[in-house]
């Protein structure tokens, strides 16, 4: 597709990527190298913004050749440069040679305190190693020093899940809802955790937070099923005295499905799934449950 396009076309594609923040390695290596590259000079002192570009775009395709070069250009500008710095630890990571790219960030760090980029690389790099306790330490001590990153606290909060410290992730998912608290999605994945941790009282909260992201985005198939399904859980529990009211909810979540599948899915293939035949069972089970 690159072949096909003109110098200016491919790049102010590359300056829309950059804008839009779009991280599509594939497209820019094929970019750069079909069609810039050849007349790089002609980009001016854009150049060594595309050289970043293209460097990290190279290792996300394991082009480390690519990248050398990049960086071997960009030291040559800048000598002294953190951020050239940071490229090279990338490679380092691409390559597997962790413990070098640690000692780089941490080199980083000691001429930069503040330098957040350094600090999450090392995060990424006990990941990257299947250290996920190391990692949630880490993530930990750089949310005491940033507390405003959110992104820093969505990956906490992946991260507590991934060794099923449900209390945790919650909490992480707290801290995103005060920040946001007309995000859909943080509502969403708090009712999810909340679900999963099973007992009555996190059923109840679960149930609450999926119908305030279905207030928020009333299109959100996801937080309607788990409305219903929190729903139904919550009336088949034959100790709870509000029964009849969790089966009123599940009913409500269930019509709303229904109508979303019915107007966007082909009728064939609703048929197929048989997701709404499975709804109307739990909902004649939870019934049948009360009548009897």
């Amino acid at each position: 597709m690159a072949r096909h396009i003109s110098w200016e076309e491919a790049r102010n594609h590359l300056r829309r990527m950059r804008e839009d923040q779009v991280r599509d390695g594939q497209t820019v290596v094929s970019l750069w190298e079909d069609v810039l590259m050849s007349e790089r000079n002609k980009l001016g002192d854009e150049l060594w913004t595309v050289y970043e570009q293209v460097c990290i775009a190279a290792l996300d395709c394991q082009r480390i050749d690519i990248s050398e070069t990049c960086i071997e250009l960009l030291k040559s500008k800048f000598p002294n440069s953190l951020r050239v710095k940071r490229l090279l630890g990338m490679k380092y990571e691409a390559e597997e040679r962790f413990h070098k790219a640690g000692d780089l960030y941490d080199d980083i760090i000691k001429e930069d305190e503040t330098n957040m980029f350094a600090r999450k690389r090392k995060v990424a790099i006990l990941k990257a190693q299947n250290k996920t306790l190391e990692a949630i330490e880490e993530l930990n001590k750089y949310l005491k020093q940033f507390m405003t990153d959110f992104e820093a606290w969505m990956e906490l909060c992946d991260l507590y899940l991934a060794v099923q410290d449900y209390t945790k992730a919650a909490f992480c998912m707290e801290e995103l809802i005060m920040s946001n608290p007309h995000n859909h999605l943080y509502h969403q994945k708090f009712a999810e955790i909340k679900y999963t941790m099973g007992d009555p009282d996190n059923m109840a909260i679960a149930r609450t937070y999926f119908a305030q992201a279905i207030k928020l985005n009333p299109n959100s198939v996801r937080s309607l099923y788990g409305c219903f399904l929190a729903s139904s859980n919550l009336a088949a529990s034959s100790n709870r005295k509000d029964k009849q009211s969790n089966i009123k909810y599940a009913a409500w979540a269930a019509q709303q499905l229904k109508e979303k599948y019915t107007t966007v899915q082909p009728e064939d293939l609703t048929n197929q799934t048989r997701v709404l035949e499975s709804i109307e069972r739990v909902l004649e089970s939870l019934t049948e449950k009360t009548s009897n």
